[in-house]
């Protein structure tokens, strides 16, 4: 038996797994429960609950075109969550700061991928706004990749600072 995922990064998979599942039950709760469209169910006086739907990307991005961008942004994430799984493959199972993040991304990319291909639309529900000035809204898989590519940019910041102290300390 090939136990070589438990040494690896790969053992974070059940992390992209919890993500996705989350992202798909709050996606179902929302449309299930709330009526289409704004203003949605006011939470605070800057955060709502709404249920609309983007078929574009971030900020809604491409959003207008015919159709071509349900396939692109799926493919895109496809091979996106192939590297990210590649380099958890190639990491020691010790790195858990990367292999969290790369997880987040890639099951909130899936969990986008999905709405995507079986709905032709993303779910999102998340609006914040300030008096008028409303967010575009997001679901959590929007959260997860955020966080994820967060930390990310984060343990650049940790790395080049730490190989910065070990170049000082070895002059």
């Amino acid at each position: 038996m090939n136990m070589t995922h438990h040494k690896s990064g790969l053992r974070w998979l059940w992390l992209a797994v919890l993500a996705f599942i989350l992202d798909q039950a709050s996606k179902l709760a929302v449309v299930k429960l709330l009526p289409f469209g704004y203003p949605g169910v006011e939470i605070t006086p800057f955060f709502n609950l709404v249920h609309v739907y983007n078929k574009g990307a971030a900020f809604s991005f491409l959003a207008d075109q015919g159709g071509w961008q349900r396939w692109f942004f799926a493919v895109l994430a496809f091979a996106i969550c192939g590297l990210l799984i590649h380099w958890l493959r190639k990491q020691s199972v010790t790195e858990r700061w990367s292999g969290i993040a790369y997880s987040l991304i890639i099951g909130g990319a899936l969990g986008n991928v999905f709405d995507r291909l079986v709905l032709g639309h993303v779910v999102d529900f998340l609006d914040f706004y300030w008096g008028r000035a409303h967010w575009p809204a997001f679901n959590l898989a929007d959260t997860f990749i955020f966080i994820g590519a967060a930390m990310i940019v984060l343990d650049g910041f940790r790395s080049s600072k730490g190989e910065k102290g070990e170049k000082k300390g070895a002059a």
